[in-house]
């Protein structure tokens, strides 16, 4: 096709654009992925959210799968959790009965598991739960030691209940195994307790009491208990 040729088939090619009412103005090029297909950010972002949903889920009792939380300092501690596990410290919720402590600690997990991180992995429990899952006798050594394994070295970790267990020289140094573990690590463990930091020397021993509380961001709930209430 010679210039002459080619600029009369531009033209007629116009000119039947325009009478049909064709848009011929130049639009972008569609060369990112769709956000709900795989190499979109967005559509990584919601993966990433899915997988610590079902995780939290998976460890949650069903009374706090849709825990939340609003309490500045908790909501605070679960978003430098969510922007670094490794650089974050601990949290500790004390305060009477029923104020909410249990929930709160569930729900700092919760917002954490919406901000869909990039390492999310999560275990609850109670002290009592936990001591009689470890003692000798109540199961094999190695899913003892499994179990241990697990609570050692899982990314965020929810320990419930802290004194409410008649302490003794093994559960002592039980406590001691998980806490050292997890200060020497820097990974984050949330503890609740009816008791407040002054009283963990001596519900726990200086070792530990020193550990928690250098570690741990202490938040008390106040408050009447609200299963009394409602």
């Amino acid at each position: 096709m010679n210039t002459t040729t080619e600029t009369q088939f531009f033209a007629r090619l116009a000119r039947i654009t325009r009478e049909k009412g064709l848009d011929t103005t130049p639009g972008p090029v569609e060369d990112a992925p769709h956000p709900d297909l795989p190499g979109h950010p967005e559509y990584h972002h919601r993966q990433r959210v899915n997988a610590a949903l079902t995780k939290f889920e998976r460890a949650t009792p069903p009374r706090y799968l849709t825990a939340s939380t609003e309490h500045p300092r908790v909501c605070d501690w679960a978003d430098q959790v969510a922007a670094d596990v490794t650089q974050a410290p601990s949290l500790m919720l004390w305060g009477g009965t029923g104020t909410g402590k249990t929930h709160a600690a569930f729900g700092a997990v919760r917002r954490i598991a919406l901000t869909g991180p990039a390492r999310f992995g999560f275990l609850a429990t109670t002290f009592p739960d936990l001591y009689a899952a470890l003692r000798p006798g109540a199961a094999t050594d190695e899913e003892r030691e499994r179990l241990m394994r697990r609570v050692l070295s899982v990314p965020v970790l929810l320990l419930d209940d802290l004194g409410t267990t008649k302490s003794s020289l093994w559960t002592e140094e039980t406590t001691y195994r998980i806490v050292n573990h997890r200060y020497n690590r820097m990974l984050p463990v949330i503890v609740t307790s009816n008791e407040p930091p002054a009283a963990l020397p001596e519900l726990l021993g200086d070792r530990i009491a020193s550990r928690l509380i250098e570690m741990t961001t202490r938040v008390e709930m106040n408050g009447r208990d609200r299963r009394l209430t409602r």
